[in-house]
């Protein structure tokens, strides 16, 4: 099976001269299609600038990002934003849905501007809110839903293209503990029923134990990872707390 992304030796720097600052170091790993990967690690670990890196927000410093055969390195700006809107989804802590448009639209706005027609967005829209259960607000603005909702309807925007990869930054960080469990079944649920291939960061124990495999990242490095493999839910999450109480992370006590 041909990896869905990989990540060869990079490096990312800020600053100059005198005061420089290593934020990723030799950093490499790859993804497998439908994998749903966590990325945990203190806070300054480099984390949210490795998920920046690889989703072309932002451009590592040297090496190479590989996401399904086209190496986005070597891409221009425009290049980048091209691939960007093809190929990449986005779940941000924020939703960024746009409070002017439905919810409908908001989720239909991607695929008009590819230039699907408007019996299929009907359809696709419908499908895929109907798998995140929300498909009674179509109707409605975002100023009129829950934030549990909102987080959902940002999902689906994300996945209505179908990309080859989503990157998802702190999604629960602004919900409460019963509207992260709903969002996290959802995400679980697209990524096992439409192989959607899922790179998330968190610093949060009980949000990393829905992924299938976690990379933990310290000092800009990868200090380990763990695979669930046949654990249990409760089982995975108690090895991540292990890793996570070795790496000075966040306790956290959900189950």
């Amino acid at each position: 099976m041909s990896s869905i992304l990989q990540v060869r030796n990079i490096e990312k720097y800020f600053g100059n001269k005198g005061n420089v600052t290593k934020a990723i170091d030799d950093l490499s790993f790859e993804v497998e299609p439908g994998e749903f990967i966590g990325i945990m690690g203190p806070s300054g670990s480099g984390k949210t600038t490795l998920l920046n890196c690889l989703s072309t927000i932002d451009r590592v410093t040297t090496g190479d990002v590989i996401i399904n055969g086209k190496k986005i390195t070597s891409l221009n700006r425009r290049g980048m934003e091209k691939f960007r809107r093809q190929e990449l989804g986005f779940i941000f802590q924020d939703f960024y849905l746009l409070d002017t448009l439905t919810v409908y639209e908001n989720i239909a706005l991607a695929l008009t501007i590819q230039g699907v027609n408007t019996s299929e967005i009907q359809l696709i829209v419908n499908d895929i809110t109907e798998k995140l259960e929300i498909k009674s607000v179509l109707s409605k603005f975002p100023y009129e839903i829950s934030g549990g909702q909102k987080q959902r309807v940002a999902c689906a925007r994300a996945m209505v293209t179908q990309p080859t990869l989503v990157f998802a930054d702190e999604p629960t960080g602004a919900l409460d503990s019963k509207s992260s469990r709903i969002l996290l079944e959802s995400l679980e649920k697209l990524n096992q029923d439409l192989n959607t291939t899922i790179l998330m960061v968190t610093h949060d124990a009980y949000t990393a134990s829905y992924t299938n495999r976690i990379l933990f990242i310290k000092d800009g490095k990868i200090f380990n990872e763990i695979v669930k493999g046949t654990d249990t839910q409760y089982e995975f999450f108690k090895c991540i707390m292990e890793v996570n109480t070795l790496l000075g992370g966040d306790i956290n006590h959900v189950f």
